[in-house]
């Protein structure tokens, strides 16, 4: 799997959730998918292919949203939990599908 496969599964998960979503996961599935979106661009840009690299930018994007106070603690656990699950599930179906 490349990054841009990577990133559609991600966001294809997140549109799957939105009907039976609650408001905090409607709330931290946007909010990811900018992040994600800008991981895969960067990741693109530096030549940096490997799926490792967008989840670290990811991670450090998340990172530093934390600490530029985006998000309240409530919503740090809420996102950065999404986002755990998330890629989790992904790289699940994506290894089933190998």
């Amino acid at each position: 799997m490349n990054i841009f496969e990577f990133e559609r599964l991600l966001l294809a998960e997140i549109d799957a959730q939105v009907a039976d979503a609650s408001d905090d996961q409607l709330f931290a599935g946007g909010y990811l998918r900018g992040h994600i979106t800008l991981a895969v661009a960067q990741s693109e840009l530096s030549g940096r292919n490997h799926i490792r690299d967008v989840k670290a930018r990811v991670k450090t994007s998340l990172n530093q949203a934390i600490l530029s106070g985006e998000l309240n603690d409530d919503d740090q656990k809420l996102v950065l939990g999404y986002w755990t699950r998330l890629v989790d599930k992904v790289e699940r179906q994506a290894a089933a599908t190998e």
